[in-house]
């Protein structure tokens, strides 16, 4: 049985409590929070004690951490975690700062305490088939790839302005999702960004529109699509063109009723949000880290991957401002 702190009892931590407390194979004993109160609401939930980080990350009796705290608090709770023995489950991105995550990725790397960092969409059933295919070169050597995401709206500018913008808040996830399907990092970064969904957004210098395309050394290409406004719901889609054939994965659907009448085809919008899209994820990707720490399995998404993710957005960020394309330095 793994005991787990938790850390950070906000949104993305209620649902990682859910699964800690609900698999077969670990237990959620401590939670903290910034706000107290919110570790105790959340703690009494499940049985687990309300308290501070630095006591869970102290107490010898607890195995294992799941960091969903702010995102400027990442990298010093992984290198102290790691440095207590602690198996430790991140939420993306590693840091703000690709620097900081960079001296976070070499202080941990000796230690060899599994560190694994929360890029959940990579265990969605239908992103994973399609790296499954992949895989078993059902499509040939993947060619040309577009990831296209759209969340149903702009969040507030407060948490905008803290966010780190666009490309590392959202686009991160589909930067990870390129290296995990295509198996490689890209050589380039062209980004293209602007704010017209929101010019707040602009004012605070973020973009809520963008696209951009990696090329690959040998030729490979990948675009991504995101925007901070689908009024229509949660719309995430992945096309894969390989040598040999394509796949792709559509959207989930609130309900899988259509209707067909003379006056045409109508089918159910997307599912609202991540949390509603991507429960299933979460779960499969608790499972795994779980797996890896009891069981010796291999982690299936490492730090080194959380810094790629992070230089990617890093480069996106300047060739957006630049209007160049932006080599990626790893």
């Amino acid at each position: 049985m793994l005991r787990v702190g938790l850390l950070g009892a906000g949104r993305i931590g209620r649902v990682h409590a859910i699964n800690i407390a609900g698999h077969a194979r670990s237990q959620l004993v401590a939670v903290s929070d910034v706000n107290a109160g919110a570790a105790q609401s959340l703690a009494d939930l499940y049985g687990a004690r309300p308290t501070t980080s630095d006591a869970i990350l102290n107490d010898a009796s607890i195995d294992a951490v799941l960091i969903a705290t702010s995102t400027d608090t990442h990298s010093d709770l992984i290198e102290k975690a790691a440095a207590a023995g602690k198996a430790v489950l991140c939420e993306k991105p590693v840091d703000l700062s690709l620097q900081r995550a960079q001296a976070c990725l070499d202080a941990v790397s000796n230690t060899g305490v599994p560190v694994m960092i929360g890029f959940n969409r990579r265990f969605d059933p239908n992103f994973s088939a399609i790296k499954a295919s992949v895989t078993a070169g059902e499509v040939g050597k993947p060619e040309l790839l577009s990831i296209t995401s759209f969340d149903p709206a702009p969040p507030p500018l407060t948490y905008i302005k803290v966010s780190g913008g666009l490309f590392r808040d959202m686009m991160i996830h589909d930067f990870d999702m390129a290296n995990f399907l295509m198996g490689d990092t890209p050589t380039t970064v062209h980004a293209v960004g602007t704010s017209i969904v929101d010019h707040e957004i602009g004012k605070a210098g973020d973009v809520d529109t963008a696209v951009v395309t990696l090329t690959y050394a040998d030729g490979r290409i990948a675009v991504i699509k995101n925007s901070r406004r689908a009024v229509y719901g949660y719309d995430q889609r992945v096309e894969l063109l390989g040598s040999e054939g394509l796949l792709s994965a559509g959207n989930v659907l609130e309900n899988t009723v259509s209707k067909a009448t003379q006056q045409g085809v109508t089918s159910a919008k997307p599912e609202f949000f991540f949390l509603e899209r991507y429960m299933r994820s979460y779960a499969a990707e608790w499972d795994a880290f779980v797996n890896a720490v009891l069981d010796g399995a291999t982690i299936p998404v490492t730090l080194k991957d959380g810094v790629a993710a992070l230089a990617m957005a890093e480069a996106a960020t300047q060739s957006a401002k630049s209007g160049e394309a932006v080599a990626l330095a790893l």
